[in-house]
């Protein structure tokens, strides 16, 4: 079989050790070889790129993918939009992120039941580019909480967006049906929001009950399970129950930090900064009304975020990047952000960001020993980069700078034809 040897390349390779000028053998979906020093030995027929020098580091995970959000100011839009034109959004937002260098995703939720299903089938089938995605089902919230955009007077029927539910036995069968679906993730809404002052961040809405009924489908079924977690119970129930990835955790209490650091060889916690940090500064480009009081209570909550993520990074529990994109002032193809606000907000160095995006991210798509890294046997979703990101995370967020995108071991984006005579001209 004919291979891939990224020749002259200087590398990142995912652990967290210091970057090594080396080369890398790519053949078939896989890395096969890696060098340090001296020339690995190829066949004829292998395709040598010359790096001259660009950085080669694994592709970047999202933790938190939106693809069905479509850079709107509320989720009405969403469920309003026709299935028809939200497929095909949906379609063009898995390309983007692939098209900015990130090769895997893991939802936090689709917004019409199936579309995540269809479009990560499609990806694998070779039908459509994308990133290799785990498929979320539709948010399960209770009535009246975060999401529940019925309005009985003017459609009977249920709003998409989410899926409401009444106690154990409602989210049993929701979460057993969404199973059905073929998902592989259950995503639940224990909490309120920051979006929704009527369904404040602190407060839980669902029960006990129903996250352990939900937990138990998603054990039986070997369905992972995540959670948007705002309260300090909340975040305390789902750790209790076994979710997996807990979304944001603002207001995660003295308990439950204690909690997630005891779990923390099976739990993954994803702030969404990006959203909020976007609300609170960028709103008012895209003609979002702030108000003195929503700008207060924003600015509260971006700060106990920030204060308990940088308390749970010296924990040792997995914080990883991903902001909650497909808001209108926090539109897709700007994920790459998030790791410039874990080393400005959080205190990571730009390798912790980037380790905190790619072994990580292989982690939390259940790949911890294929995926996010690059070393022998791994998945060959590589990034060539133009630039030293660790001297400058933020040059993850320009599309140009990201000389070729791989993913298992196929060029999305292969490299410019005379990429070495460019690198060294401009030397």
């Amino acid at each position: 079989m004919t291979g891939i040897l990224f020749a002259n390349a200087r590398i990142i390779d995912g652990t967290g050790i210091q970057p090594f000028a080396g080369e890398v053998l790519v053949v078939g979906q896989r890395i096969v070889a890696i060098v340090a020093s001296g020339k690995l030995a190829v066949s004829p027929s292998t395709r040598t790129v010359d790096c001259a020098g660009a950085t080669l580091m694994p592709g970047l995970v999202e933790p938190h993918a939106h693809l069905s959000f479509v850079d709107q100011a509320t989720p009405h839009a969403f469920s309003t939009l026709p299935i028809e034109e939200h497929l095909l959004l949906t379609v063009r937002h898995a390309r983007l992120y692939l098209d900015q260098g990130f090769t895997a995703c893991f939802s936090a939720a689709a917004t019409k039941p199936r579309l995540d299903v269809v479009v990560r089938n499609a990806i694998n089938a070779g039908e459509i580019p994308g990133p290799r995605l785990l498929a979320a089902s539709v948010q399960l919230t209770v009535t009246g909480g975060v999401g529940d955009l019925r309005d009985a007077h003017n459609d009977p029927g249920e709003a998409m967006y989410t899926r409401p539910c009444d106690g154990a036995l409602e989210f049993r069968k929701a979460a057993r049906e969404v199973c059905r679906d073929g998902v592989d993730i259950i995503k639940i809404v224990p909490s309120g929001d920051t979006s929704t002052p009527a369904i404040p961040s602190g407060q839980t809405l669902m029960t006990e009950e129903e996250i352990a009924a939900v937990a138990d489908v998603a054990r039986r079924h070997g369905r992972r399970l995540a959670a948007h977690a705002r309260s300090a119970e909340a975040v305390q129930l789902c750790v209790r129950h076994g979710v997996d990835v807990i979304y944001h955790a603002t207001f995660a209490d003295e308990k439950a930090r204690d909690m997630l650091e005891e779990a923390k060889a099976r739990v993954f916690v994803a702030p969404a900064l990006g959203v909020t940090w976007t609300r609170l500064h960028e709103a008012g480009k895209y003609g979002l009304p702030s108000t003195a009081q929503s700008k207060a209570r924003i600015t509260r909550e971006l700060d106990a975020t920030i204060e308990c993520m940088r308390d749970l990074r010296r924990r040792g529990i997995r914080v990883l990047p991903g902001g909650d994109y497909g808001f209108l002032w926090n539109p897709h193809g700007q994920n790459a952000r998030d790791l410039e606000y874990f080393v400005d907000l959080l205190g990571f160095t730009p390798m912790e960001a980037i380790v905190a995006a790619t072994k990580w991210g292989g982690e939390i798509m259940g790949l911890p020993n294929e995926l996010g890294q690059i070393r022998n046997g791994y998945l060959a979703d590589l990034l060539l980069v133009d630039g030293d990101p660790l001297a400058d995370v933020g040059i993850l967020q320009n599309a140009n700078r990201l000389l070729a995108i791989m993913k298992d071991g196929a060029f999305h984006k292969p490299p410019p034809p005379d990429l070495a005579q460019q690198r060294r001209a401009a030397a």
